[in-house]
């Protein structure tokens, strides 16, 4: 009598993605060791938006200038924004320091990516926010750049103790934990900088007439309420893996995705056929 082989698991249903309005993304420093691509792409997988803002340094032309590095990961987070951007999701790309040969390309579109020096997001309740990814209200980048690529430099160190430290950490069964972010905001100077590059964004974009800023470049993910206007940081996928959303009903929410829920998934490229179906994860993921 014939094997009949092994069983076959049940199938699982699928969850869809939360679906929200607009999603805002920063400082993911792809063509870096330190950037948590694959945590990105994760958090894509769950979330869908009709509006997607990559807020600056998504590319480290910086780090690639020195040294080469891309992993598959941050390929397939490039293609996954394309796709998302030749299904229809409103793609704006406002390029940061990091990034900044983009500049070169504001007002272009390059597959359905609008590429601009900045942006304009209007919510749901009308209050108009202004994107920009910040290193405008960075004295140390626009007065004394080298000092900003030696501090870099010096970020990069911390980075790497951070990745080793994390794997230690997981090695033994905890989560991870940003080592890094949590020594530069006890910091006193560097929590002071913070500050002032908040009250800065915020003045301008009063002078600007906006009711909000949306930026990120500091890698601090926040959303609260400076002199009455409404200041928002994405915060970053190197340090604390944090995007900014808003909710179909206008609500702001900082979303952290720091576990990866549907590991090695295929990422399909930007041009495969519509009729192909992604892969869609197969456990339940809270929103945020």
């Amino acid at each position: 009598m014939a094997s009949a082989g092994p069983r076959r698991a049940p199938p699982v249903a699928h969850n869809p993605a939360t679906r929200v309005r607009a999603i805002f993304i920063s400082d993911v420093h792809l063509g870096t060791p330190g950037c948590k691509a694959e945590h990105l792409l994760d958090f894509l997988r769950y979330h869908d938006s009709d509006f997607l803002y990559l807020v600056g340094d998504i590319l480290d032309g910086w780090a690639l200038r020195s040294r080469f590095f891309w992993h598959q990961t941050h390929n397939d987070v490039i293609q996954k924004v394309l796709r998302r951007a030749r299904k229809g999701t409103h793609v704006t790309y406002v390029p940061g320091n990091h990034d900044e040969v983009a500049r070169q390309f504001c007002g272009l579109n390059f597959g359905d990516v609008a590429i601009c020096d900045e942006a304009v997001h209007t919510l749901v309740d009308g209050r108009r926010l202004w994107v920009v990814h910040g290193d405008l209200a960075d004295g140390v980048i626009r007065h004394a750049k080298w000092l900003a690529h030696l501090g870099d430099t010096l970020y990069d160190c911390l980075l790497w103790t951070n990745r080793h430290f994390n794997a230690l950490r997981a090695r033994l069964g905890f989560g991870y934990w940003s080592l890094s972010q949590y020594l530069k905001h006890k910091v006193k100077n560097a929590v002071s900088f913070i500050s002032d590059f908040e009250h800065v964004l915020v003045r301008e974009g009063r002078r600007r007439g906006f009711d909000g800023v949306v930026c990120g470049h500091i890698h601090k993910a926040q959303i609260h309420t400076i002199d009455g206007l409404l200041y928002c940081n994405c915060g970053d996928w190197v340090e604390s893996l944090t995007a900014l959303v808003e909710t179909l009903e206008g609500e702001l929410k900082i979303v952290t995705w720091d576990s990866i829920h549907a590991p090695g998934e295929r990422v399909l490229r930007w041009n495969d056929a519509e009729t192909e179906q992604e892969p869609q994860p197969s456990i339940a993921v809270p929103a945020t």
